[in-house]
């Protein structure tokens, strides 16, 4: 690993359009995999966390019921076997046997049993309760069988239950909570956790006793080690000075120049993230123009879309029709449309009664500045000047739970998961979340989250994808295609649901 000036260096010269020549080699020999994720993991326990860092420590750590293929987005058995419906409101599920915790408790019901029990339990306040609020309650039918009791009909329970839903060790978990297992996580994973230092560091450690026959596959590299780099000049520098061996969301405008440094691939690949700036619409945050349904009209009117996504992302992103990634299922592509039209937004921003703008605050997470700025700009030229806020992810959910956000700017992963509800449900349901204090439109999505009939679900969905375009609540922005950039002798592949699958990467 070369020392902090010469990474340094490398940092300067790529910035300066140079050219670097590093080797991104040194981790192979030691079969240590160097991995930068972009924000802190502020808790290890996966539903005392919603941030994409989470969900991939929790792939690695844990395993869900069921798999999905990364692919062909097919489900296969993980830690069931196999499951039915006996009717709309109970799925059972038949479990694998042979299966060991990293403490060495063997898998059974009990495991489901109170794992589901518990995160469904509204008194323990995990932290997105719309993942598991949807099960009323486990039991337990013999030793390797349970039926999930569905609180109401649910017809996404599969896509949850093979995606943010893993499986803990029920006499660990019941002995340290969601505390100790945010310390010391234990899971039936194909890594383990060697060393957790909180905001610093993750050391993972290939799980030896991974139970055969997994959709995962066998874990092929010996360690991966995350850190936090807190720039991308830091991650860069780190990559081409062999200090990591992997990063994402390289800089649109640094690819380029690290394709040129020997030792590095590039490449990129659109996900099911979206972009979004939200309004509140309902005033939670005190009376403003934006409760004016011109004034958001006019914002969106006002912002360059297809500029922003080409300036900041590979061509793969795509600007969005509607406030969900294209593929979910009930995401609706025919609805209002908001082409960039500077004359029609001042225009409606002189209807309004605001022909000279209005101050107000744009609150942001995790994205570079530049992002904020740029959407400052298009706003500033109608007049409404945007003071940003750019917070940690943890401070902006805080502020966005209290209300005070204005104007939100922000991204959404679904958890990975290929249905609308995993976006609309979390955000148009009343939830802290929802900031449009509608209430036709909340029930709109409710049923549709619910309803077992496609027909009626899909409706249903577009009826509220139609009123939140119309009426403005969020103005989707692009989905989030990435730039990843990694050691040339690293066997990657990118997928689709922007889940880095370490376990079934390898040494070239």
């Amino acid at each position: 690993m070369y020392g902090t000036a010469r990474r340094l260096a490398c940092v300067i010269t790529v910035v300066g359009a140079g050219l670097c020549v590093s080797p991104a080699l040194a981790n192979k020999a030691n079969d240590t995999l160097s991995v930068a994720w972009d924000a802190q993991l502020d808790n290890a326990d996966a539903y005392f966390n919603t941030s994409r860092e989470g969900i991939l420590l929790a792939r690695m750590v844990w395993d869900q019921l069921i798999e999905r293929d990364p692919v062909s987005f097919e489900y296969r058995p993980a830690l069931a076997t196999a499951w039915r419906w006996l009717d709309p409101l109970t799925l059972e599920l038949d479990l694998r046997k042979g299966v060991k915790f990293q403490n060495g408790q063997p898998f059974d019901a009990e495991d489901v049993v109170y794992t589901l029990n518990f995160v469904s339990n509204p008194d323990n306040k995990v932290l997105n309760a719309t993942n598991v609020n949807w099960i009323k309650n486990v039991e337990k039918i013999d030793e390797y069988k349970v039926r999930i009791h569905l609180s109401r009909t649910f017809p996404a329970a599969l896509e949850y239950l093979a995606g943010p839903m893993p499986i803990y060790p029920h006499v660990y978990y019941a002995k340290v909570g969601p505390s100790g297992m945010a310390r010391q996580p234990i899971g039936s994973g194909p890594y383990r956790v060697e060393k957790l230092e909180a905001g610093k560091s993750i050391t993972l450690v290939k799980n030896t006793d991974y139970w055969s026959d997994s959709p995962k596959g066998t874990p092929k590299i010996g360690k991966i080690v995350v850190t936090f780099p807190p720039e991308k000049t830091t991650q860069m520098a780190e990559l081409m000075s062999g200090g990591i061996d992997w990063m994402w969301y390289v800089p649109t405008d640094q690819v380029k120049d690290i394709e040129k440094v020997k030792g590095i691939t590039v490449v990129s690949g659109e996900t099911m993230r979206v972009g979004y700036i939200y309004f509140d619409a309902a005033g939670r945050s005190g009376k403003s123009p934006l409760q004016d349904i011109r004034v958001r009209r006019a914002i969106a009117y006002a912002i360059n879309r297809p500029e922003f996504a080409k300036t900041f992302f590979p061509s793969t992103a795509s600007v969005l029709k509607a406030p969900c990634f294209p593929a979910q299922f009930g995401c609706y592509q025919g609805a209002t449309q908001y082409d960039y039209n500077l004359a029609k937004a001042k225009e409606l921003m002189k209807e309004a009664g605001y022909p000279d703008g209005f101050n107000t605050t744009l609150y942001a997470y995790r994205q570079p500045s530049t992002w904020e700025d740029a959407l400052a700009g298009y706003m500033s030229q109608i007049g409404v000047k945007a003071s940003i806020q750019l917070l940690q992810y943890a401070a902006f959910r805080t502020k966005n739970n209290e209300g005070v956000t204005p104007i939100s700017f922000g991204d959404w992963g679904s958890y990975s998961i290929n249905d609308a509800s995993a976006i609309l449900g979390n955000f148009f349901t009343g939830t802290r979340d929802d900031f449009t204090g509608d209430a036709e439109l909340q029930a709109w999505v409710k049923e549709a989250d619910a309803s077992p009939e496609p027909k009626t679900r899909e409706e249903l969905y577009r009826k509220a994808v139609e009123r939140i375009m119309d009426r403005m609540y969020a103005l989707p922005m692009n989905s989030y295609a990435v730039y990843y950039a990694y050691s040339s002798e690293l066997n990657f592949t990118p997928f689709k649901d922007e889940i880095p699958r370490y376990y079934l990467y390898s040494w070239k």
